[in-house]
């Protein structure tokens, strides 16, 4: 089986393969895999990967409610939900579990690394399904703040729909032809100078749909690095974050038919380099 996974596992060398199998940190359905284990077709292995070095994300996770099914939390700027890619410890998913003692704990829906507020997370596993489905069928209620440049012209409120396509591989969604799958409506709350706030209400929950609508409505939020245009940033620099905030959840548990409102504890700051990316 060692020699089975050199060649599985070419971007691995094979003296780690090695050491991960003196560790026994290879297993199948039985246990640990022994370093001369023999070859059996159609057998499946489990591994966890290396974890990568990682940027700590200078910035506390705020408790915003916890009862026995829910814990509902302020996500801070830079903060991934869940482990992907580069992001593994330094998720919100990841913290919580060591930091609170839920080993089980799941998010019923998730933020962007980028946009700071409001994430839901399930305490029991068997529990999860029914809030991660309110998620889904749009039975959730969700606003967000946003703060962008001011057009005099744009005329406003208004409800933007369009058809949002998100390819794997691409960091960025676009809008395409065809039947709008995406409806997100946006309100001005005040402004000041050549920036204002926004008061924004999605109906669906496309990926970046309100970065994307708002960029083509030509007020693309504040530090978006995504949009209108992509721009790199070291995952060390914490300054200007994107000032997206989401709000407010609104919603009927789906388990003791209770209705719950929810709302965040933090205020954007504008934008402003080198300030936090959110006060309390």
């Amino acid at each position: 089986m060692r020699d089975h996974l050199v060649e599985r596992l070419p971007r691995v060398e094979p003296a780690r393969i090695d050491a991960m199998l003196a560790q026994r940190r290879f297993v199948d359905h039985r246990g640990p895999l022994a370093p001369d284990a023999p070859y059996v077709p159609d057998t499946y292995l489990w591994f966890h990967r290396d974890l990568p070095e990682e940027v700590t994300v200078p910035f506390e996770i705020g408790i915003v409610h916890r009862d026995e099914d829910l814990l509902v939390v302020d996500k801070p700027h830079f903060l991934a939900t869940i482990p992907r890619g580069r992001h593994v410890r330094e998720t919100a998913l990841v913290r919580l579990r060591h930091d609170l003692g839920l080993p089980e704990l799941s998010p019923a829906h998730r933020l962007d690394r980028g946009t700071a507020g409001l994430v839901m997370f399930v305490i029991h596993r068997e529990r999860r399904g029914a809030y991660q489905t309110m998620f889904r069928d749009h039975r959730v209620h969700k606003v967000y703040e946003a703060v962008a440049p001011y057009d005099p012209a744009l005329e406003l409120p208004r409800t933007v729909r369009s058809r949002i396509v998100k390819e794997r591989g691409q960091l960025q969604a676009r809008e395409v032809e065809g039947p709008p799958n995406a409806e997100s409506h946006v309100e001005l709350v005040e402004r000041s100078g050549g920036l204002a706030r926004y008061r924004l209400t999605p109906r669906t929950g496309r990926t970046h749909q309100l970065r994307l609508h708002m960029a083509a409505l030509g007020v693309p939020i504040v530090d978006d690095d995504l949009y209108p245009a992509v721009t790199e940033r070291p995952l060390d620099d914490f300054t200007r974050p994107l000032q997206l905030l989401a709000a407010e959840l609104a919603f009927t548990d789906p388990l003791t038919g209770e209705p719950r409102r929810l709302r965040t504890g933090l205020r954007l700051t504008g934008g402003q380099a080198g300030q936090p990316s959110v006060d309390r």
